[in-house]
């Protein structure tokens, strides 16, 4: 979206979720925090069901970007740096509040098609980057050549998401459990690792 004003509303919109949560927010909170009319916020979006299926668009470029900008020199490394991205710890950080609007999105997803139908992008964006590190992993001997990439991808996404729960609903350290799934890949992953699973 080339508008300005537009990309504003959309951008207070998620500061105003990160605030409020989907639940309590209002155009009003929104035109507030964009500095603007509600009148403006109508000229481009219908109603508030309306705007919020386009911020998931837009969260969506916020999203790729962020994942897809980890870097590292192998699989790895590259695979360690995807776990620090996504589960970064520090209230104010721009991770925790990528989170904090995801978490006021999926609340909506089991009643709103529209809404669950974007969410799934997410999904499978982070589920293809996860198998595409875990198979460049296995191609070039750094991950033990028997683990399957889908089956690795389905279970570190899953688990990257119970994470993120916990880190809203339950206060635990998102660093600390990016450390406990860097250890499970070190151990399950890393070719001649040891099987156990971590303690």
């Amino acid at each position: 979206m080339d508008d300005d004003a537009a990309t504003e509303i959309l951008a207070a919109t998620y500061r105003a979720l990160c605030d409020r949560g989907y639940a309590d927010v209002t155009l009003g909170d929104i035109a507030a925090e964009a500095e603007t009319s509600k009148g403006l916020i109508h000229y481009y979006y219908d109603d508030k069901e309306t705007l919020f299926a386009a911020f998931l668009d837009f969260l969506y470029d916020r999203y790729t970007e962020q994942v897809g900008s980890v870097a590292g020199e192998t699989p790895r490394g590259r695979l360690v740096a995807l776990f620090e991205t996504v589960l970064a710890d520090g209230e104010g950080t721009a991770g925790e509040q990528l989170r904090t609007a995801m978490l006021a999105a999926n609340a909506q997803a089991p009643c709103d098609d529209a809404i669950r139908t974007r969410l799934a992008r997410f999904d499978e964006y982070l589920l293809d980057r996860v198998e595409s590190i875990v198979a460049d992993g296995v191609e070039v001997g750094e991950f033990d050549d028997e683990v399957d990439p889908a089956v690795a991808a389905e279970f570190l996404v899953t688990a990257i998401y119970g994470a993120h729960t916990r880190r809203a609903t339950a206060d635990r350290s998102s660093d600390r459990l990016a450390e406990t799934m860097t250890h499970f890949a070190e151990r399950h992953l890393v070719a001649d690792g040891p099987t156990e699973v971590p303690s």
